[in-house]
């Protein structure tokens, strides 16, 4: 079934895509707002509110909020991305309408309440702990901090300790009704469910909020730097990445294609090159980030003291053969895996729902499977070996690297492994 769009007068879009053989539906909200959009004192408060909204509103405490949607058997969550908040629900088919209300409830109506506040703050520090003791997490917090400095981009989405014991109500007000607009929303629905019905519901509960205006965001720069943290660890976790294109750009396809090829799967060059032929590591991987105005291609890995110097070298060369040479056999592999990607998640009412609401908000419009799909067969190998040229060949990148930091090798003497073979 087609996707059906109906724009509100205050800007916000309602979105559905009927899929009558469902007995259920995914339905949620999405703002174009997240931690990027906060000022340097604020780091963290768009993930602090996302814990706030489900502690009580002006017409259900925290308790009613649950008990009401798991009697109803359906489910209730939040996510906070770098740019989108997320709120969202999945129930059966008639019990729709009631998960929009509390999705409404808690979006429109949180009280914000001073005790909740207190406890919730002490959750979200256990959690920035946690985030801390698990190095495979924290290494990816000091790529970014690596990669984009003191840029929105280059902090982290829970906040400090320090900024978190201090948030107060006001500052997270003032941050909502700042971000929150209903120009920078989407109210989606995916399932069994009518159209109408579902505009109709989403304007009577969202029709109010102001129309506002979307984020005027500073673009970040790639800067390039090292972040470490010594632990007591028998492994090092590194993480290197390169500046990329955005999800904007045109070449977005090949940089997909590239990320799967170099280490998207056991057939990778990494997985083969690092993990099958020299047991360096048991995990290796590849990456491709994208933002709207910038992205990020990386790998990470884990291995011994005794490796590091070794696995470093090793990945370097990989990376840097994909200037040289990429068959169609790697070529058609990665295509293959993007695909089948695309289509699996669109067997789901969820992921149907959340891929619909993103796409809206990054490009105005919802791409049709078929032209997503003929973008991604269009890719050639010299347009993917161009882009590992752009990449590999003529930048420096980030590198953090947590645990046992004994046989890491500077950053410059990474650096000059890429500094050699520059076009």
């Amino acid at each position: 079934m087609p996707v059906q769009i109906t724009r509100l007068d205050n800007g916000l879009h309602v979105i559905t895509q009927n899929m009558p053989h469902l007995e259920s539906v995914a339905l949620g909200i999405w703002v174009k707002a997240g931690a990027r959009d906060e000022m340097p004192q604020e780091n963290g408060i768009a993930h602090f509110l996302e814990h706030m909204a489900f502690k009580g509103t002006l017409r259900r405490n925290a308790q009613a909020i649950a008990e009401e949607i798991e009697s109803a058997g359906g489910e209730i969550n939040a996510a906070t991305g770098m740019e989108t908040t997320t709120y969202y629900a999945r129930t059966l088919k008639n019990d729709w309408p009631l998960a929009m209300d509390i999705l409404a409830d808690i979006f429109t109506s949180s009280t914000l309440e001073d005790s909740e506040m207190e406890r919730e703050r002490d959750v979200i520090l256990q959690e920035i702990a946690a985030a801390k003791d698990q190095p495979d997490d924290l290494v990816f917090e000091l790529a970014q901090t690596a990669s984009y400095g003191a840029h929105p981009l280059g902090r982290s989405i829970l906040g400090t300790e320090e900024l978190v014991k201090t948030m107060t109500r006001e500052q997270m007000l003032a941050w909502r009704e700042r971000n929150y607009w209903a120009s920078r929303m989407v109210v989606c629905g995916v399932g069994n469910v009518d159209h109408a019905a579902f505009a109709a519901e989403a304007k009577r509960h969202f029709g109010h909020i102001p129309q506002g205006h979307l984020p005027q965001r500073q673009p970040p720069h790639f800067g390039a730097e090292a972040m470490t943290e010594q632990k007591p660890l028998d492994q090092t976790h590194l993480v290197v990445s390169f500046p990329a294109p955005n999800y904007r750009d045109p070449r977005v396809y090949q940089l997909q294609v590239l990320a799967s090829i170099l280490g998207g799967g056991m057939s990778s060059r990494l997985f083969q090159e690092v993990r099958e032929k020299r047991g360096l590591c048991y995990s290796v991987f590849a990456f491709g980030t994208t933002y709207e105005d910038t992205g990020q291609l990386g790998v990470y890995a884990a291995t011994s003291p005794d490796h590091t110097p070794q696995l470093i070298g090793v990945t370097a060369n990989v990376m840097l053969s994909m200037m040289d040479e990429i068959t169609p056999k790697e070529i058609d592999r990665a295509k293959a895996q993007l695909k089948t990607s695309i289509v699996m998640n669109l067997e789901s009412a969820s992921s149907r729902a959340d891929q619909i609401a993103r796409q809206f908000l990054a490009f105005g419009e919802v791409p049709d499977i078929r032209s997503l799909i003929g973008k991604i067969e269009a890719v050639t190998v010299d347009e993917v070996r161009a882009l590992a040229g752009d990449i590999f060949g003529a930048s420096v990148p980030s590198m953090s690297a947590v645990g046992q930091l004994s046989s890491l090798e500077s950053h410059a003497t990474l650096a000059a492994r890429f500094a050699r073979k520059k076009r």
